[in-house]
């Protein structure tokens, strides 16, 4: 308190007893008191206050009130200023359609036992804050206070913690120093604004009546609330607008926002496309294959010119969302961090948080309703993934499909779950326009200030029901009765304006008639076949080819060096720095063996050096969930971090690792966003179980799989999913295979088990170097206990010749082929399991390794059947259940390829609920038979004719079989 009892919450609650003990004290010795309580005691005449409790003339309000008496009046009208700043916002009138506030106890002069003439005859310095400056008592500061927090905006700052915050908060609420008041012009260009917004909804709605487009009607403020956002943004030296929503209003976004021209949505609303030929080189095949999307679901980019009359131009995208709601959230953050970071120096990326601004628009019931903004949220100010601060507007209908907020949330305000992360809300009536634009306002001045998130709750109404072919008045008649009778916010402005005299209420009418006539002569160009629209083509993929991945031994060695030479003064775990240590040498030693975790750093600073930042994250990541990473090490005395990574010569791109928050749908959404924003970088997710990713299943199935083919965009994010059963339970084991097989069509994906770390070495390298020619997402099975097995690290010469390998042939068969009866093939950790077998060497059995699952690779996989003349039957073995794993996708597609000249069975387990055994005995017992019927009832070389056929006593096709029991 400087000055004035600013700080309110030190007095929130304190009784006159205690305030009288700490007058008494003041009075004998001011400094043994608080610096509060000096400023607060120091506003009154000490003789004032004992003339009053002798009984002595003075003024009326304090001569009849005895000193005890007058400090209660005090500490009341202290109580209830802090009530009207935090309780203020319940009185504020929300609902457009009349549905009155519920007020609080705490905001009324009764509930404190005050009066008129109390507040008169205390000081103003008992009210605080700027509501006091000025102010010739309480009373005329209290009815400041009650404007600022009762009338227009509800202002809900509470739950925020920081002092600093706080006060500034307040400061702003209370001075009006960020309301926007409109001039003249603006008042004009607003229900221009308003009148084009409601035009084109009122167009569509009669023109293709029942058609869904999930109209912005009741929140027609969005749209220009948007503009301030931009405007703003750009004048604070943004670069990029990254916006993300649901379908309401999404059209009137896409026109009014996006610039999308009136005739592009017409045109697909009248199911006219332009018959343009493609693209050079386009395979008008693929075309064909495109899903597309709903014209509500697409998303969009363009360069803005602010209406400020500044000289910026700002591009703004409007991120692609499936139907489920709010799960463009992290997208959405990740697109502006991307926007934000600087990739083009070695070390860390460096954001600078005013280069790009996200917002998000909610629906009341899924902000209130879905996780996924709790994990989004709790991402606002962690070092790895805060944007500086996201607008949030909740698009409030009081509703959800059908559902009031009585049955679909359990706090006052849709808000309320904001509170949880320390975010200010403001909560303003959508048919207030000087209110939503202060609101923006406002936010935009905390976000420049604090670089953190704010939220605005928009209190609107739907006009026609969840999409236009709902009937709302089966289940709200009494609500939809008085929105059918409401005037539009357009209405309620234009009424205002012409009230103030800004213009006639004719002229509004007849701006309202050109908008509606504007849009019916661009659909008659259209239905006549006048004027045509193009269609929007999808790029072609261009199929790599050979790509070269290996790198020679000076360059191998260079970083191995750089990444274990520790700098002066670093003192390091002394367990790890042995074992670091020992690593080092093995790149110089004869027959040395690259671990996984080793052959992961050389890729990534060989990545690094070729010119391609690397983000990374993941729960654990930098140090690696089985311990085997090490990317950042920790001084074992003074607990700084140290890269390697930052060490490696020759680079001049950034490299970041995080560890993530427990989140897996959130952090994943987030990398797909940076991903799609920063198409250039190496962006990896890592799950600390590869069966955790079961929890981001939406971005897997919405983004990763389906948005080339839906949205046109070419995602290439890596997922690493620890894979593979070591008997560790069904919790741990599975990363569910055959849910990312199921997905992988049209060669959407890369679906890869290896199983040693120099492919892992040249498929991380095959990633980074086809991002700009050949992007696709990336989902590797990475190992748990073969990272550190010698049968699955490679010598350095894996990493210095030859590239990755989809197949690879069994190199101890390649001198007994015409032997060979039955071909195995197997991906992943249990090929190791086979090397491991004593009967490994039988010479009957070849054992193929399917490194890449998808794109299904036919020719190569041709290619090594073909060298076995003799084979009386290829089998797929494999650990996962047979209702799990890679069987459902691979038996058929191998069938098909020997076009049943050969039988195709399973071995492994049979089908199970439960991904995994729950004991390791059982577990052992089951995968020591997997192995052994590997090996096992093998027919003889002789009993085959030389032409590869069968004998008459074999049966065309052998049952497949599941030798694992469950357990």
């Amino acid at each position: 308190m400087e000055g004035t009892m600013s700080d309110l919450n030190a007095f929130y609650g304190p009784n006159a007893g205690y305030v009288l003990e700490q007058y008494d004290r003041y009075v004998a010795d001011p400094n043994s008191v608080s610096t509060e309580f000096q400023t607060f005691f120091s506003s009154f005449d000490p003789a004032s206050l004992e003339a009053a409790a002798s009984g002595s003339s003075q003024p009326a309000a304090m001569a009849v009130a005895p000193r005890e008496d007058m400090i209660e009046k005090i500490v009341a009208a202290v109580q209830l200023a802090t009530g009207i700043r935090e309780y203020g916002h319940l009185a504020v009138p929300l609902d457009p359609i009349g549905t009155p506030p519920p007020g609080a106890p705490e905001i009324e002069n009764s509930s404190y036992g005050l009066t008129d003439d109390d507040l008169r005859a205390i000081p103003a310095s008992a009210v605080g804050g700027k509501a006091a400056e000025g102010a010739a008592n309480a009373y005329e500061a209290m009815a400041r206070l009650r404007y600022r927090y009762t009338t227009r905006m509800g202002f809900d700052f509470d739950q925020v913690q920081i002092a600093e915050e706080r006060e500034w908060l307040e400061a702003a609420a209370e001075s009006g120093e960020w309301d926007y008041d409109l001039n003249v012009d603006q008042k004009k260009r607003v229900l221009k604004r308003l009148t084009r917004v409601e035009g084109f909804e009122q167009f569509i709605h009669k023109t293709y009546p029942g058609v869904k487009r999930f109209s912005i009607e009741g929140l027609d403020m969005i749209v220009p609330m948007l503009d301030l956002v931009i405007d703003d943004a750009a004048e604070n030296g943004a670069r990029e607008v990254v916006l993300g929503m649901a379908h309401r209003g999404r059209l009137n976004v896409l026109v009014h926002t996006m610039n999308r021209p009136y005739g592009n949505l017409i045109a697909q609303f009248e199911n006219r496309h332009d018959e343009a030929q493609p693209p050079s080189g386009f395979n008008l095949e693929l075309e064909e294959m495109r899903s597309g999307d709903v014209k509500y679901h697409m998303g969009a980019r363009l360069t803005r010119h602010p209406i400020t009359g500044e000289k910026l131009t700002v591009p703004i995208v409007l991120a692609p969302n499936p139907s489920h709601l709010e799960a463009v959230n992290p997208v959405v953050m990740g697109m502006t961090r991307a926007a934000q970071d600087d990739r083009d120096k070695a070390g860390p990326a460096v954001q600078n948080p005013d280069r790009a601004v996200g917002i998000l628009l909610h629906g009341d019931a899924a902000f209130a309703g879905l996780g996924i903004n709790a994990e989004t949220m709790n991402m606002n100010a962690l070092k790895g993934f805060t944007t500086g601060g996201t607008v949030h507007i909740i698009e409030n209908n009081n509703i959800g499909y059908t559902t009031l907020p009585s049955d679909s949330r359990s706090t006052t305000y849709a808000a309320d779950p904001a509170k949880g992360f320390e975010i200010p809300v403001i909560h303003v009536n959508a048919d207030d326009v000087v209110g939503c634009l202060s609101a923006i306002h406002f936010a935009m001045a905390y976000r420049k200030k604090f670089h953190k998130d704010f939220v605005i709750d928009c209190v609107g109404y739907r006009r026609y029901g969840h999409n236009e072919g709902d009937e709302p008045l089966y289940t709200q008649p009494i609500t939809y009765t008085k929105i059918a009778k409401h005037p539009t916010v357009r209405a309620v402005f234009a009424r205002q304006l012409a009230d103030e005299g800004v213009i006639a209420l004719d002229d509004a009418e007849k701006m309202n008639k050109e908008v509606f006539d504007e849009l019916a002569v661009i659909r008659r160009g259209i239905t006549e076949g006048k004027d045509t629209y193009p269609m929007e083509w999808i790029e072609p993929m261009q199929p790599s080819h050979e790509i070269e991945t290996k790198i020679n031994l000076e360059r191998l060695d260079e970083i191995d060096q750089a990444i274990h030479d520790f700098p002066q003064g670093f003192v390091a775990n002394r367990k790890l720095g042995r074992q670091l240590q020992q690593r080092a040498q093995v790149v110089r030693s004869e027959g040395g063996l690259l671990d996984w975790g080793h052959a992961e750093s050389i890729a990534f600073a060989s990545i690094l050096q070729d010119g391609t930042p690397i983000r990374f994250s993941g729960e654990d990541s930098q140090r690696g969930t089985f311990n085997h990473r090490h990317l950042v090490l920790h001084d074992a005395e003074t607990g700084d971090e140290f890269t390697p990574m930052y060490q490696v010569p020759g680079v001049n791109v950034s490299f970041t690792v995080y560890n993530s928050p427990l989140s897996e749908y959130g952090v994943m959404g987030w990398e797909y966003g940076y991903n799609q924003n920063a198409p250039e970088t190496l962006v990896l997710w890592e799950g600390q179980f590869g069966d955790f990713a079961n929890g981001a299943q939406t971005v897997i199935d919405q983004f990763i799989a389906a948005a080339r083919s839906k949205w046109g965009e070419k995602p290439s994010l890596v997922l690493l999913l620890p894979h593979g059963y070591e008997g560790q339970g069904p919790e741990h084991s599975n990363a569910r295979p055959e849910r990312y097989l199921q997905l992988a069509a049209e060669d959407n994906m890369r679906i890869a088990n290896v199983s040693s770390s120099g492919q892992y070495f040249h498929l991380l390298r095959y990633q980074a170097k086809t991002l700009t020619t050949d992007p696709r997402p990336l989902v590797i099975f990475t190992p748990k206990s073969l990272l550190r097995n010698p049968l699955a690290a490679s010598p350095v010469s894996k990493l210095t010749e030859g590239r990755f390998q989809p197949v690879i042939d069994d190199p101890r068969a390649q001198n007994r082929k015409e032997l060979v009866t039955r071909l195995i093939l197997c991906t992943g950790k249990v090929s190791i399991d086979l090397e491991q077998s004593p009967v490994r060497d039988s010479e009957n059995v070849a054992v193929v390794r399917v490194e890449m699952l998808a794109p299904f690779q036919k020719g190569p996989l041709h290619e090594v059947i073909s060298t076995y003349p003799n084979l009386r039957e290829i089998v797929w073995l494999q650990e996962e259940p047979r209702n799990m794993g890679a069987w459902n996708y691979m038996g058929y597609r191998l069938r098909d390829l020997v076009e049943d000249r050969i039988p195709v069975r399973y071995i492994g387990r049979p089908e199970q609920a439960s991904p995994a055994e729950g004991y390791a005995e059982k577990h052992k017992e089951n995968q020591d038979r997997i192995v052994a019927a590997a090996f096992a009832d093998v027919l003889p070389a002789d009993s085959v004719d030389r032409n590869g056929h069968r004998d008459e006593d074999v049966p065309v096709r052998r049952e497949d079989v599941s030798v694992a029991t469950a357990d």
